[in-house]
């Protein structure tokens, strides 16, 4: 008898490995990765998939099943032991079984099923899906169980993945090396992506290259040359009053000048307002059929363009092509001064210089300014953390340029004792 007894927990003791293992599986598993197998055709992968998607179920009957089988381990642990060593057999049964329990049926079998969990799922499936069909009845009162607890305490659950978490992600699978830093990078783009707006990416109005309707055409053609463009903006009266844009291709025609006003050369523009997000901006470009959009105020101001270049590089990075000018924001001046273009990036100069900067700017310029608290002047200057911020160059009422210069350490203080 005490064979059978032995036989029993053994048994017991395998399905407790069994369920517990099977459990770490299904919630540690790469559903990415199983997927991907169950496309190629794999019949179990096809099923753990489907287990998967019962995940509630799935985890009812592995629990069902894993306290039968713990009981009756301690059920008849305890009637072996009894046999054995009389009234001591039930405590000499109780502290077995807890270490055979804890060791065998569930950190071990736990510890194997972390490691290779889509295997185990897959390996598992079977008479997991057996044992869901038999206990089916008493999964379906736990799931009505389920849902009046949820209504009385009001749980609310969601399986979407909010932005930080998909950019947390990717950052642990580009440390675990599945992808590399520039994959990693076009990934995170395309998570923020859906954030941006036109006011974070455009080409501020004091920057563009604009002409009059009614300039001549050797002050068009000198613009051209000038700043090697392939289109214009052009206005009548202001700035504010954008009529489109002039294409180079449609100036220069032939062997020659074209012989047409320039108000006849003149091609519609797409306007946007400043706070439309880049991804719908992308949709009308694309509809349109255009590379440039005008980005206008709520009252309908000019505050500057938007480019298919400037969109695109906001996914795959800088795009530079055979008349881009290689610009280098900051340029050593000496031990511990630099000189800033003031239109770098504030995340850029942040970065550069090891300072935490909290401001509404987006460049250089804007958040020394905001630092003043007015139009500065050359030569006026700020102290920020460990550096001395200092304008450089005004061009009128914009900073062209900064000085940037790293304060010396303070001195330790020393403590004389008495």
């Amino acid at each position: 008898m005490q064979g059978i007894y032995t036989l029993i927990i053994v048994i017991c003791l395998i399905f407790s490995a069994y369920f517990s293992a099977t459990e770490t599986a299904f919630s540690s598993l790469n559903r990415t990765r199983l997927k991907t197998m169950a496309e190629k055709g794999e019949k179990r992968a096809i099923l753990a998939c489907k287990l998967s998607d019962q995940y509630d179920k799935l985890i009812s009957t592995i629990l069902i099943g894993n306290n039968i089988v713990n009981i009756l381990a301690a059920s008849v642990g305890t009637m072996l032991f009894v046999s054995l060593y009389g009234d001591a057999g039930a405590t000499i049964s109780t502290i077995v079984l807890t270490i055979l329990v804890l060791i065998f049926g569930e950190v071990s079998p736990k510890s194997i099923a972390k490691d290779c969990p889509e295997k185990f799922a897959m390996f598992s499936a079977p008479f997991i899906h057996v044992l869901m069909a038999v206990f089916m009845p008493l999964n379906f009162l736990f799931s009505q169980w389920k849902k009046l607890l949820a209504r009385v305490f009001h749980l609310e659950t969601s399986s979407k993945m909010s932005q930080d978490e998909l950019l947390m992600l990717v950052n642990e699978v580009q440390q675990d090396g599945s992808i590399d830093e520039n994959e990693g990078d076009l990934l995170k783009n395309a998570i923020e992506f859906t954030d941006l707006e036109a006011a974070d990416i455009l080409i501020h109005r004091v920057e563009l290259a604009m002409l009059p309707v009614d300039a001549t055409k050797e002050e068009v053609a000198a613009m051209f040359t000038e700043t090697r463009y392939s289109r214009l903006l052009v206005y009548e009266g202001s700035i504010d009053h954008i009529l489109g844009v002039v294409l180079h291709k449609d100036f220069y025609v032939g062997s020659g000048i074209t012989d047409k006003p320039l108000r006849q050369i003149v091609s519609p523009v797409l306007f946007v307002l400043e706070h439309t997000r880049i991804r719908q901006i992308l949709k009308r470009m694309q509809k349109a059929k255009t590379q440039l959009a005008v980005v206008l105020d709520e009252y309908g101001g000019t505050c500057g363009i938007v480019t298919m270049e400037d969109i695109l590089e906001e996914l795959v990075g800088e795009i530079w092509d055979e008349h881009d000018e290689v610009e280098i924001p900051v340029h050593e001046m000496g031990k511990d001064c630099w000189a800033v273009d003031a239109s770098m990036n504030l995340d850029d100069f942040s970065e550069q210089f090891h300072v935490a900067v909290d401001s509404e700017a987006t460049n250089v310029g804007g958040w020394v300014m905001e630092q003043m608290g007015c139009i500065p002047a050359a030569g006026d200057s700020f102290t920020y953390e460990s550096l001395k911020i200092e304008v450089a160059r005004m061009e009128k009422h914009r900073i062209e340029e900064v000085r940037v210069f790293r304060l010396p350490a303070p001195p330790a203080l020393s403590m004389e004792s008495e």
